[in-house]
């Protein structure tokens, strides 16, 4: 299987926020062959000092839009690029106090509630 092409998001980023508390990143997908669509990686902040998981959405799924098997096998991989981009900016490898593999990442809950 071929790798997946990395995707330049800085080219893309309409929106982003970086926080001890959450935040997010949100993208434009029309370069990536989804016209006026978006998607957003996010992380909610569970307390204790702690975030939760990663997680994604975008415009398509959230409002169960006409999408074939192959846009959505398309939409699953831009959406774990963005997860592991989002990832990376917020636990740099240099951070040796709290730094966290995105695989632990992916263990925590998305949510405290």
């Amino acid at each position: 299987m071929a790798k997946a092409k990395q995707i330049n998001f800085q080219t893309i980023t309409l929106r982003l926020e970086i926080s001890s508390r959450g935040g997010g990143i949100e993208i434009d997908l029309t370069t990536l062959g989804f016209k006026g669509e978006k998607m957003a990686a996010y992380q909610n902040y569970l307390g204790g000092g702690l975030l939760g998981r990663v997680c994604v959405n975008d415009t398509i799924t959230s409002f169960d839009k006409p999408c074939t098997d192959k846009q959505r096998a398309k939409l699953e991989r831009i959406g774990e690029q963005l997860k592991q981009h989002y990832h990376n900016l917020t636990n740099p490898d240099e951070d040796t106090w709290e730094h966290q593999s995105y695989e632990q990442n992916q263990n925590m809950p998305s949510s405290g509630y």
